[in-house]
């Protein structure tokens, strides 16, 4: 037996070893694997379906392809990186077309916010307050649905002995704090040595 024929069958023999050593390990399963821990789920991860209710205004669902996203250069500090990547998120859309919100929330978010608004009627949004586009864009989506939730909630009015309760409580809050500066004026010039007059 040659040499060449007992190096040939030793690396047959380590190449089936290493194969069922792969099988071994891909059919290893943990103590704490989901089969073990719900062994009667079914273990099938599915995204739930979104069924806005009807009787309310705003769900906090917004739908990201009716919105227009871009990408630009974020300013500030970070060197070359900000100039090579575009990390500042600018999302718009059309107030007037929005279909998706309720109408009394699109007059609503207009009133509130007609200074954001565009010629054109477009609301937008910006953020560049990271160096990440994904996160960027979660942080617009954040402060949209704040400003969509604003304009869906109505304030309640105060009633007018509530109004008299808190003016009574500022003016309260006012006297005090003048007779506390009294106060310590008071003290300081107690403090002074007296002056003799000759």
């Amino acid at each position: 037996m040659s040499f060449a024929t007992v190096r040939l069958g030793f690396l047959h023999k380590t190449i089936q070893n290493y194969n069922t050593l792969l099988t071994r390990c891909a059919g290893y399963k943990s103590s704490i694997s989901l089969e073990t821990l719900y062994p009667n789920s079914s273990l099938k991860l599915t995204t739930p379906s979104f069924n806005p209710d009807p009787k309310e205004k705003f769900s906090g669902f917004i739908p990201i392809e009716k919105l227009d996203i871009t990408y630009s250069a974020s300013s500030g500090p970070g060197g070359q990186n900000v100039n090579k990547v575009h990390t500042k998120v600018d999302l718009r859309f059309k107030l007037s077309e929005a279909d998706w919100l309720h109408p009394d929330i699109r007059q609503k978010l207009t009133e509130l916010h007609a200074k954001k608004l565009t010629k054109e009627g477009y609301l937008i949004v910006r953020s560049d307050v990271t160096r990440s586009q994904q996160l960027n864009l979660a942080d617009c989506m954040r402060k949209l649905r704040e400003m969509i939730r604003d304009a869906a909630v109505t304030k309640k009015e105060a009633s007018p002995e509530t109004q008299e309760r808190i003016r009574q409580r500022h003016l309260k809050a006012a006297r005090m704090r003048v007779a506390i500066k009294r106060e310590e004026s008071l003290k300081r010039a107690m403090r002074q040595p007296p002056v003799l007059d000759l």
